[in-house]
């Protein structure tokens, strides 16, 4: 014998009832079938909201009475041949006559009783059944419908009764051992008391039903049809990387059900295990999927099965130093909650006995904070405990797995997912068998906080950076490339999906949380709205993905104030705009530990020698206790690339135009020439050594003349330059008159930095730089003989957004 349960998505329509009974024909010569059925998706919330209306003297309730008749009656239409509508209809209009008639009495008194909303939740799951076994007789099939108010016996806790499983089971073998026919068809959710007053059995009860039907005829198997393919390891409405999980414990469903597992009703369980009956969770409209399995433990690839969540709690904290050492404290606690029919979800106390705090639903607050101050109000009044502390908004998220106590670490990966997304623990319980731990957090979180979970405790799916990239010009235009080039190595080979969630420039932004479409980003931001900085961030710190990372392509000081707002919401920053690291030395300071204290990036490797590992480089020796003696550098590839070119025969205006047409000066030259920009990168490769400088405490030996740094516009510069030609010639004819090259050098040594043109010597590292390659010197006590040399490439929208590029992968090792 095997019992099978269609819930309320199953039987929503024509459609999905003759699928359910070609599933229920496909068990043909499998011997007696046993089918519960919930009622039509939304009939229970309709009939509910009748009888509330109903009782609030709103006549709107007799429209909600013609929907669900209607849609009961196009049901039949369409469900069976025209020749048999009159007498189905004419059967299931009894049924909503009596519906109507009990509103009409309710309307007329003002008054809905639990015992009365019983009543009229259960002609959802009458109407259904009736109609289903209805058409398995149309099918030729020997059908039969039974009332499971004469065989399920509760007491009178109208709403979610308690079920007398004595007189049930004896009722239901006494029924079953007579009848000959091979198919059953029950209304499930609904049962009677010893009164035979309709009761019901909770809301998803009509898992349950089957589970006692199942439990007392000993099933082979009961089979829990649903929209779903079986339990997932969370919610894939919320985690788009959860997987089926194709076999799972007794213990664990019922943890993963109670904790907001939808899938099953929490109760359904217990009868069919305690006879060992195993339950298949198939899909009604996928059936050959496999689904999942719930029966004795096995073995299992991970030590997490699933992740489950519920929403909406409250924690209730009672705390005072009136309760140290006295005993009674939290049975007169819970003997308030119960007093009050208050369900307690979760459980935690401190060491001390200073305090005890309980999880419930926000629904029960103001009962429980009444019933608790009521309960202790002689030591509130003696000022030994606290009234009643309430918390609202919150959630809680459980991990649980029978095999996690079989690992170690399993807490802390699971707190060290959550720290590092800025993710705080209210509160935590851990049973004593080790299979579930809970955490209580923001509801504002939940979404975050499942993604991270499911990332750390499932190897296979990858894990998954949310990006944000402000500046898409020549530089952030190339990462975008590099990152739809690399997608495939990067998930094939790291594991890693670098998901764009935003990207902007100084006109539009363009949100998708669902992934930018790289191959048409343009077109996209060029229809987006207008880009509005305090707007952009605020949409980002809201949205509270997991792993986010803010790009900066950007030279803008107003963007990098945003930096320190990002890292405290736990979003790692990665820029190239020198402005942050080169403000005062407090603010560069801030940043680097707000980074630490919140556990997220902070990088800029490409402030200095664009995608040359120069800080990175510099981070290692010092991190490995090596100390700077001194460094120098040519550290810009723009005043680089203009010195190798400026030779005889050319003069320096024209070396300049042609620098900034490639690209490799500011569109403002003069930012490059004036020295400033070289400042900034020695200044902040100062500070990366330990150094506490400022800007103005570096000298800038310039060679622009003032007139020049002064001019209106990039346009008049330009202009101006032809009258200091001379000057410019001369600088160069000097330098090869002593057989050196120009170039433009900075130095830090014993606590000072300096930068300015230089004169280099053949013998010299620098001499042989070319085109608009930076070098970086790095004497220190490791390599104080022969200083430790790094050279390459130091301008160019490539091998900058190769160097963002490199720091956003970076972040995943930190996220």
């Amino acid at each position: 014998m095997q019992v099978l349960k269609f819930g309320g998505t199953s039987v929503g329509s024509a459609k999905a009832i003759e699928q359910v009974c070609n599933i229920v024909q496909s068990y043909q010569r499998k011997g007696k079938l046993i089918v519960v059925v919930s009622a039509m998706s939304g009939t229970t919330d309709k009939l509910i909201a009748c009888g509330k209306l109903a009782a609030q003297g709103n006549e709107t309730y007799k429209s909600i009475l013609n929907e669900i008749e209607n849609g009961h009656f196009e049901t039949i239409r369409s469900l069976f041949p025209i020749t048999v509508h009159s007498g189905l209809i004419s059967q299931v209009k009894k049924q909503l006559n009596q519906l109507e008639n009990l509103c009409d009495g309710i309307f007329q008194v003002g008054e809905l009783s639990r015992r009365t909303l019983d009543k009229i939740m259960a002609y959802g799951e009458l109407m259904s059944s009736w109609m289903i076994a209805e058409k398995l007789r149309q099918m030729g099939l020997n059908a039969i419908w039974k009332d499971s108010r004469q065989l399920i016996q509760t007491d009178s806790h109208f709403g979610s009764a308690q079920v007398d499983f004595d007189i049930t089971n004896d009722q239901v073998t006494t029924y079953f051992q007579h009848q000959t026919e091979d198919y059953f068809l029950l209304p499930g959710f609904i049962a009677s008391n010893s009164q035979k007053e309709t009761t019901t059995l909770g809301r998803g009860g009509s898992d349950y039903t089957a589970a006692i039907i199942a439990a007392a005829l000993d099933a082979g198997v009961l089979e829990i049809w649903t929209d779903v393919s079986g339990m997932m390891t969370a919610d894939p409405r919320l985690v788009s990387q959860a997987i089926p999980i194709p076999r799972i414990s007794y213990e664990e469903a019922m943890e993963l059900s109670h904790f907001g597992a939808k899938v099953i009703y929490p109760p359904t369980i217990q009868p069919v295990m305690e006879r060992r009956i195993p339950i298949w969770i198939k899909n009604t409209f996928a059936p050959a999927d496999e689904g999942t399995l719930i029966k004795d433990n096995g073995e299992k690839p991970y030590p997490v099965t699933g992740i489950s969540g519920i929403q909406n709690i409250a924690l209730l904290t009672l705390e005072g130093s009136g309760m140290v050492g006295i005993p009674g404290f939290s049975k007169r606690l819970f003997e308030a909650l119960h007093r009050e029919k208050i369900n307690v979800i979760l459980i935690t106390q401190s060491s001390s006995e200073h305090s005890i705090t309980v999880g419930v639903h926000e629904a029960d607050i103001i009962k429980a904070k009444s019933a608790v101050d009521s309960a202790f109000a002689q030591e509130i009044y003696d000022k030994k405990i606290e009234p009643l502390l309430v918390e609202r908004d919150l959630s809680i998220v459980a991990v649980v797995g029978d095999n996690m106590k079989n690992h170690h670490n399993m807490s802390g990966k699971l707190f060290g997912a959550l720290g590092r997304n800025a993710i705080n623990v209210r509160a935590i319980a851990q049973g004593s068998t080790e299979k579930n731990i809970s955490t209580v957090i923001s509801k504002y979180d939940v979404k975050k906080a499942l993604n991270v979970i499911h990332e750390v405790f499932f190897a296979e799916p990858l894990k998954q950076l949310n990006v944000f990239v402000v500046g898409v010009g020549n530089v952030g235009g190339k990462l975008l490339e590099q990152i739809q080039q690399q997608a495939a190595y990067l998930k094939t080979e790291m594991n890693l999906q670098i998901r764009v969630v935003a990207i902007a420039n100084s006109r539009k932004m363009y949100f998708n949380e669902d992934g930018v479409h790289l191959e048409d980003w343009k077109q996209a931001l060029d229809n987006a709205e207008p880009m509005d900085m305090e707007a952009f961030a605020s949409r980002m710190v809201n949205l509270n993905l997991r792993n986010s990372v803010f790009v900066d392509n950007t030279a803008s000081p107003d963007i990098s104030l945003s930096y320190g707002r990002f890292l405290e919401h736990g979003i790692s920053v990665v820029t190239c705009n020198k402005i942050a690291c080169s403000a005062d030395y407090s603010s560069y300071k801030k940043l680097k530990d707000l980074a630490r204290k919140y556990n997220v990036s902070f990088l800029f490797e490409t402030n200095v020698g664009a995608g040359l590992p120069v800080i990175n480089t510099l981070n290692d020796l010092i991190r490995s206790g090596d100390r700077v003696r001194s460094i120098e550098a040519v550290l810009s590839g723009s005043l680089n690339y203009v010195f190798n070119h400026f030779v005889d025969g050319t003069t320096f205006k024209e070396v300049v135009k042609a620098a900034q047409e490639e690209g490799y000066t500011e569109p403002d030259p003069r930012i490059d020439l004036s020295g400033k920009d070289v400042m900034r990168k020695i200044l902040i490769l100062a500070r990366e050594s330990g150094a506490k400088l400022e800007m103005e405490d570096i000298e800038n030996q310039g060679f622009l003349p003032a007139i020049l740094l002064e001019a209106a516009s990039v346009d008049d510069f330009y202009h101006q330059m032809d009258q200091y030609e001379d000057h410019f010639s001369n600088l160069r004819k000097d330098a090869d008159a002593e057989g050196k090259r120009l170039k433009f050098v900075a130095t830090y040594r014993d606590g000072s930095a300096k930068v300015g043109l230089q004169a280099i010597a053949p013998d010299h590292p620098f001499y042989n730089l070319h085109g608009k390659d930076n070098i970086v010197l790095y004497t220190t006590n490791r390599y104080a003989d022969q200083p430790l040399i790094v050279k390459g490439a130091g301008a160019g929208a490539d091998v900058t957004a190769s160097g963002i590029f490199a720091d956003v992968i970076k972040t995943a090792s930190v996220n």
